[in-house]
């Protein structure tokens, strides 16, 4: 679904990414994984054509889309759902929901908007309420939800647990768990490594602009290496 060659992007003459490469195939969780300021933010950006790469190539099923603007981005199927929610607090929830529509799902925004409500019965509860008066647990929700109206067929999900409670994590990572069991692609960009690790088929630990590891989940769980360093054990 997914492929990266050669990626370097950066501000002005500051370089963050030097060089990745890798993909996501239909039906896996890959998660790219690393703490602030390694350039996981800017590998999204990226990917969504918000910042330009100055090097690389990028294809999303089978097609070129370096250099491609956001929403032609969106109208093909990459649907990135941004750190820190970006939901807009003074509309409701139903209005900041049907958004997620406006470039591609328009035509079967009833029947999305339906399927958000299932997957998320706290919004249809709070469906005329404004956005920023929810939870934090319930505006992440809202984020995701409004991805979802975009009919992704690849979903990028940045930092979706940050500011979440222990048992809201939870919830968080068993919701990716069923949305990608429903047949949904997922590139989890994360810095929770425990968690994220044991829903992901493969992972990539970014440092300092490149991928430092990567392999099977599953794997990389048991190295001796990335337990010490990442997890202190």
């Amino acid at each position: 679904m997914l492929e990266v060659s050669g990626l370097r992007a950066g501000y002005g003459p500051v370089e963050v990414l030097r060089g990745l490469d890798m993909a996501v195939s239909g039906g896996e969780i890959v998660a790219v994984l690393g703490a602030n300021g390694v350039g996981k933010t800017t590998l999204n950006k990226v990917l969504s054509g918000v910042l330009p790469a100055t090097a690389g190539a990028i294809r999303f099923d089978g097609s070129a889309i370096t250099g491609a603007s956001p929403d032609a981005i969106v109208s093909a199927g990459l649907i990135h759902v941004p750190e820190g929610r970006k939901i807009f607090p003074n509309m409701s929830v139903r209005e900041n929901l049907e958004l997620g529509s406006y470039r591609r799902g328009k035509p079967r925004r009833r029947a999305n908007l339906e399927r958000v409500f299932e997957t998320f019965p706290r919004l249809r509860e709070r469906i005329r309420q404004f956005a920023g008066t929810l939870s934090g647990g319930e505006q992440q929700m809202l984020a995701i939800g409004r991805g979802m109206m975009a009919e992704p067929r690849l979903l990028i999900l940045d930092e979706p647990s940050l500011g979440l409670s222990p048992l809201l994590v939870e919830e968080m990572f068993a919701l990716i768990r069923r949305l990608n069991a429903d047949g949904l692609p997922i590139l989890l960009v994360e810095q929770n490594v425990v968690q994220s690790l044991e829903i992901a088929s493969r992972a990539f630990i970014l440092e300092n602009g490149i991928f430092a590891m990567h392999g099977a989940a599953a794997d990389m769980r048991d190295d001796p290496e990335l337990r010490r360093v990442y997890l202190g054990l």
